[in-house]
């Protein structure tokens, strides 16, 4: 049965069919060819893989986003982060990866955060000679720590699909979205100085005080959305609420830049990409339910060998995740991939928040890496480059995100130390 739905799965996914309607048919084919149960169990499956109350966040963190993206929110970010650090040798490089993490903290979406921030700096870095292939590989890569740093809708998808806890998820990404940005700038610094790229005039005083002004309502976001959970005043699902609301208000009423008429928008265009996930997480129910009613854990268990070691098995997960990456995106990666996974990682003692970090960072390297990844056509039908341009461009990017994973992943503190200080785990 496990052959089966397999075969299904790769033919319909070769044949260019939706991630949805590839785990679901397969499943439901599967289902009904070798199950004596009736088919309702199988929409009943379905309907279970949705209903839960950790998924609520995900609308609301995507309509943030949205109104974060028009209503002025982010070029405020970002304003403020050049008045800051813009004077520095690559001061521009350096404030389009921090403006990147900022607006990564308040959206949770990747390709929302290559949009806001690509929109707004691109052109910048290109005027200040940091050269388009640098330039390019930036902004995608940048994007792609959104999914790690809180709120992440990677984070809440591997909730829903294995139970972990979401707030604790939240806190490890924050730990290892740190590491990542960090690999980014080390290299960021030693490119600049490679290339020589002159640096801009000192903002005054009073330049940094002004902008801060400007982005102080932009700012309070993530101190909502951290600092609420952290505090313990609301769970991660009310934060994303809350946040949403926020932005909503601050977007129409102080900073003025979005209509009603763009609210009604921005709020279908919401809909539309939180119905794309549930979809998503419908069809991995009954997917992940054929996968476990067919022993495919206890098998792939098997096939990796038996006596394999923590340390190996984090290796394979890495290699599997990395090359899946390739070919879909990071959503469908871990929904497809943690029913097999979890249940081994559990049975070696593997903490299950440090596993799910490990699995949201290697869905951040697919964001971004060639040749399928979603940020890489988000990035070129923002720049009209080339797409092999672009491809070219975030090499360097991919192999400094896969030293950071190997840290994530080996160095299980940097993801757990918040979560057990918080949660007292």
């Amino acid at each position: 049965m496990i052959l089966f739905l397999g075969i299904v799965l790769a033919a319909l996914l070769f044949l260019g069919t939706p991630v949805f309607v590839g785990l679901s048919f397969a499943a439901f084919l599967a289902f009904a060819l070798f199950s004596d149960a009736t088919l309702t169990v199988s929409a009943q499956r379905m309907f279970a893989g949705i209903d839960k109350f950790s998924l609520l966040a995900i609308p609301f963190f995507i309509l943030g986003a949205n109104v974060m993206k028009t209503g002025g929110i982010a070029e405020r970010i970002l304003h403020f982060a050049l008045t800051l650090i813009g004077s520095v040798r690559g001061g521009m490089a350096y404030s389009t990866q921090l403006s990147s993490m900022f607006f990564g903290a308040i959206s949770g979406s990747s390709p929302a955060t290559v949009v806001a921030i690509g929109n707004l700096m691109y052109p910048s870095l290109i005027e200040k000679k940091y050269g388009d292939r640098f330039s390019i590989g930036l902004i995608t890569a940048s994007g792609s720590v959104a999914l790690l740093i809180p709120p992440s809708i990677s984070a809440i998808v591997y909730a829903a699909v294995t139970g972990a806890s979401v707030g604790a998820l939240f806190m490890a990404g924050l730990g290892a979205g740190i590491v990542y940005g960090l690999a980014y700038i080390v290299y960021i610094y030693f490119h600049v100085r490679k290339t020589n790229v002159p640096t801009e005039e000192r903002s005054s005083l009073k330049d940094i005080l002004i902008s801060a002004r400007r982005a102080g309502w932009a700012l309070g976001i993530p101190v909502i959305i951290i600092g609420g959970i952290y505090t313990g005043i609301f769970t991660p699902t009310e934060s994303a609420a809350v946040a949403a609301v926020y932005a909503i208000i601050i977007a129409l009423f102080v900073y003025k830049e979005m209509s009603f008429k763009d609210l009604y928008k921005i709020t279908i265009d919401s809909a539309v990409s939180t119905s794309q996930i549930m979809l998503l997480l419908a069809g991995a129910s009954i997917f992940g339910y054929i996968l476990t009613m067919g022993q495919a854990p206890q098998a792939l268990a098997s096939l990796i060998g038996g006596d394999v070691s923590p340390i190996m098995f984090l290796l394979y997960v890495n290699i599997i995740l990395l090359i899946a990456g390739m070919f879909i995106d990071g959503s469908s990666a871990i929904i497809i991939m943690a029913p097999l996974l979890y249940p081994i990682s559990t049975s070696l003692g593997i903490d299950p928040i440090h596993f799910g970090v490990i699995m949201v960072a290697n869905a951040s390297i697919g964001m971004f890496t060639p040749p399928f990844g979603l940020n890489l056509f988000v990035a070129q039908s923002q720049t009209r480059l080339p797409l092999t341009s672009v491809m070219r461009g975030v090499i360097p990017f991919v192999f400094i995100s896969i030293i950071a994973l190997l840290l994530i992943t080996y160095i299980a503190q940097i993801s757990l130390l918040l979560p057990d200080l918080v949660y007292g785990r």
